[in-house]
């Protein structure tokens, strides 16, 4: 499975942005799908993830109540829509798919199993 992530770009603290995450070469169903940020020199962090089903949604606490995770398994692509866009919030995003991600792990980037390539969110203060 290739993932390709996009939607990232400048935006103002409280602004708006909507990244995408296309896979191709296999299907996301089925499979739990994560957001992770990375700064430089700083540990890949966990943002988001969707279980198998998408019943079930998990984040991390700095961005709940402004983040939505979601899945289109038609146009096998997962979304994170961020809202209330933070400074802190600057970073490389990469989304994250685990056919065999078990909950327990479903925050750690070693459980996953394909990666986009990134897309760069920057908000200016």
């Amino acid at each position: 499975v290739q993932l390709q992530a996009s939607g990232g770009g400048l935006v103002q603290t409280g602004g708006s942005l909507s990244l995408s995450c296309a896979a191709s070469g296999g299907t996301i169903r089925g499979s739990r799908m994560a957001w992770f940020r990375q700064t430089p020199g700083k540990e890949r962090e966990f943002v988001a993830a969707l279980g198998r089903d998408s019943t079930n949604t998990y984040y991390a606490d700095s961005v709940k109540g402004r983040f939505t995770i979601s899945r289109d398994n038609a146009k096998n692509t997962i979304y994170l829509r961020m809202n209330g866009l933070k400074p802190e919030d600057t970073a490389v995003y990469y989304c994250a798919a685990g056919p065999r991600t078990i909950l327990s792990t479903i925050r750690v980037p070693g459980a996953y199993s394909y990666w986009g390539q990134g897309t760069l969110v920057t908000v200016s203060s």
